[in-house]
């Protein structure tokens, strides 16, 4: 597009004195020699724009103040020079080169994009008196330089946006001629007094973070959680991201748009935390204190603000839609996402958010996306104007809110103004121009030729960095004094008229862009979520506290549909691995006790089962159910030949439950013990063992009762000849004499001696 072209004009054409400035400029650039007097300045003499030389110069602004000048300010501008040719540069002097109002947003862009001197297109140096002069620029060296100049002296005709060029002019020794070796171009807003019709702004100003909180707690009684890291004490610290955001943001006329998780984290912090390390320990977090001052400080910062609360962990929403609604469960998980954002900010920050929006990743929309942002109670959703695109045909930039059917608004974010600081803003040159480029599109916006009030959105990137954050304060700072913008919360955006002649067709699904969906969260990870769901599901019905595990599970399942993990896939794919192998980890400390093979002697006997809780909470309505491999052999007490029995066992007890057994037949049978839920759920892993039945028969026990009376008869029998030959042996005793009784008794008891051994 040529310079200067765009759809939407700020203006007419150029005034007669604009135009005559740019003849007089047009002479001396032509003419090469001075001005002569009597012309309203005389600039200096317009330096070569040698191909060769052009660029052997880099400039770098590093301060433009102020941003947005009034009549009486003097401007003044930092930066460096510095030399990357081979050649040293002499008889160099920066100068500043201002240009006519540019005329459109398309005319900044283009302006933006130019990297070096265009003899005839960039504008002449102004009054040479305010120039810096160099004397000598040797090869690879640095210099810096301060211009400053009196506003008055810019001729800045009527309000607009003003090209400003700062650039090097000198010699080298292979082409001695004067010649412009380097430039860098910006911009300076200039409305010195309040429009009579101003723009309404709203700037969001994002409180969301990336995942630190795993679902693991300790078996405490108030769970203190354990942390995937430490790292994000870092981003609270006074000098951290966040940390500047809070220390900013209360400054800053902004609408607060929160992840309640983060809440949630930091406010888990400050109750005392764990951190499991690297190596698996679990240790003390150490950062209790920054936490509890961050949070001290954003209650302050937030208190008669608006606050916009986005559903809990910050689902991705464009994942949900292109890659999650076709598994079962995984849309369910936004509805409770919305409700938890209300409650963690309430009970964190003490004031009542709007839960009304959603926020799709780089407001990129289609069809699918709306469906699914508004599916859980939301009715505006945020997008962007390089996604919901205008016409042209306006000539000028509609408001904000857009409906777009079913009672849904879309909120179009202005694309050039939410992108304005993407960029590394480390390097204060670029802070500078970054700044400078958004007051002059802010500026342009509100100079379209149109006699409605309008209200635009600024919606950054979710996460910017200290520098971003920094940038963006002073953008703001230039906007307050409220000469072209006025400010404006995110509700009242939504609600503002729409432009009758807006556009309102959300894009199709195919004009989603592409880069967006390939970091798209796999339809691998919503099934895997699902199945960590499922497990919960079937885990929590046998606890007597559920929400011990409920709680800290449904907001970890949350975490892993965040919109944080895009650009992360290996680390979202270990998270959601570790949260379902820490939810099965638990589940297993619920079992049956391994049991060894039994011997089951006679026709019945009793068969004890021991189930084993390691959790330090009460499970109750288990089923323990046995069932034989051979109910004609062994059967138990119960339909099918198996038995069952409700079973309850203290927090780190066990519970041993005994089953009757009938045996039928002898020989091994196998028997199969599992635990139920009571909705008839196999819970836990089975465990089997063998009974070996030795079961016995009438015939048998006929022939052994035989065997017992036979011995018995053997008894008496032998017993009552005893007391014969006893009764005997004392009749022949008392017929002889006593003396005789030594003599004789042998031969007497010659044959009661076998008798008696008989008896014993």
């Amino acid at each position: 597009m040529a310079d200067g072209a765009d759809t939407g004009d700020i203006s007419g054409p150029a005034p007669a004195p604009l135009r005559r400035r740019w003849l007089r400029r047009a002479v001396v650039l032509l003419a090469g020699t001075p001005v002569l007097a009597g012309l309203v300045y005389a600039p200096a003499p317009e330096a070569t724009a040698a191909e060769n030389g052009n660029g052997t110069v880099d400039v770098q602004l590093l301060s433009l103040a102020p941003a947005a000048p009034v009549k009486g300010d003097t401007l003044t501008i930092t930066g460096t020079v510095t030399n990357t040719g081979a050649e040293t540069i002499t008889d160099a002097h920066v100068g500043l080169r201002v240009g006519p109002p540019l005329n459109s947003r398309d005319a900044i862009d283009s302006v933006s994009e130019r990297t070096r001197f265009r003899a005839g297109v960039d504008p002449a140096e102004i009054d040479a008196a305010y120039a810096v002069k160099i004397p000598a620029l040797p090869s690879k060296v640095g210099q810096e330089f301060t211009l400053k100049v009196p506003v008055n002296k810019l001729e800045l005709d009527k309000d607009g946006v003003y090209q400003l060029g700062v650039s090097v002019s000198g010699e080298t020794g292979s082409r001695p001629a004067e010649q412009v070796l380097g430039i860098e171009r910006t911009f300076l807003p200039w409305q010195p007094e309040a429009a009579a019709k101003r723009s309404q702004l709203t700037y969001l100003w994002p409180l969301i973070s990336t995942t630190h909180l795993t679902a693991e707690t300790l078996p405490d009684e108030t769970q203190t959680p354990v942390f995937l890291d430490d790292d994000l004490a870092a981003d609270l610290a006074e000098t951290g991201r966040l940390g500047q955001m809070v220390s900013l943001g209360k400054e800053l006329p902004v609408t607060w748009v929160i992840d309640p998780d983060l809440l949630y984290t930091v406010d888990a912090m400050t109750k005392g935390y764990r951190v499991r390390t690297p190596d698996g320990k679990v240790v003390q977090g150490k950062s209790k204190a920054v936490a509890e001052r961050w949070l001290n400080s954003l209650e302050a910062a937030v208190q008669g603000k608006k606050v916009v609360a986005l559903p809990f962990a910050d689902p991705d929403i464009a994942s949900l839609a292109h890659r999650g609604k076709d598994v079962s469960g995984s849309l369910g998980q936004l509805r409770p996402a919305t409700d938890k954002a209300a409650q963690a900010v309430e009970t964190v920050l003490h004031i009542t958010p709007s839960t009304d929006f959603s926020w799709p990743l780089e407001g990129a929309i289609d069809p699918s996306i709306v469906n699914v942002a508004t599916s859980a109670g939301a009715h505006n959703v945020l997008t962007r104007s390089d996604s919901l695109q205008e016409s042209g045909t306006l000539g000028y930039t509609p408001s904000a809110a857009r409906p777009i059917g079913a009672g849904a608004t879309a909120v179009v974010a202005d694309a050039r103004l939410s992108t304005a600081f993407q960029g590394d803003m480390l390097a204060a040159g670029t802070s500078t121009l970054a700044v400078q480029e958004f007051l002059a599109q802010s500026l342009a916006l509100n100079l379209q030729p149109t006699d409605a009030q309008r209200s635009f959105v600024v919606a950054p990137q979710r996460m910017p960095t200290s520098s971003q954050v920094q940038s963006m304060a002073v953008a703001l700072r230039g906007l307050q004094p409220g000469r072209w913008t006025q400010p404006l919360d995110l509700e009242d955006a939504a609600k503002a008229k729409p432009d009758p002649g807006a556009a309102t067709q959300v894009p199709g699904a195919g004009q989603y862009p592409e880069m967006l969906r390939k970091s798209e969260l796999p339809q691998a990870a919503f099934e895997k979520i699902r199945t960590t769901q499922n497990t919960l599901d079937h885990f929590k019905v046998i606890l007597s506290a559920p929400d011990r595990v409920t709680i800290p599970f449904g907001n970890t399942i949350n975490r892993e549909m965040s919109t944080s993990w895009r650009g992360h896939p290996q680390e979202a794919r270990l998270y959601r691995d570790g949260v379902q192998q820490y939810l099965i980890g638990l589940t297993e400390k619920v079992r049956l006790v391994r049991k060894s093979d039994a011997t089951l002697s006679g026709h019945s006997a009793t068969i004890p089962v021991t189930v084993q809780n390691g959790l330090v909470q009460d499970v109750q309505g288990l089923v323990l159910r046995l069932k034989s491999a051979n109910p004609t052999r062994l059967m138990f007490e119960g339909e099918g030949g198996q038995a069952q029995q409700e079973v309850s066992v203290q927090g780190g007890h066990s519970q041993t439950v005994k089953f009757t057994a009938n045996a039928t037949a002898s020989g091994p049978v196998e028997v199969t013990a599992q635990l139920f839920t009571k909705d008839g759920v196999a819970y836990g892993k089975p465990r089997k063992f063998t009974v070996e039945a030795t079961e016995i028969t009438s015939t048998v026990m006929l022939v052994i009762a035989g065997g017992v009376l036979l011995l018995v008869l053997a008894g008496i029998k032998m017993y009552a000849a005893r007391k014969r030959v006893a009764a005997r042996a004392a009749a022949e005793e008392s017929t002889q004499p006593s003396d005789e009784s030594a003599d004789t008794g042998p031969q007497s008891g010659s044959t009661s001696g076998p008798g008696e051994t008989v008896d014993r």
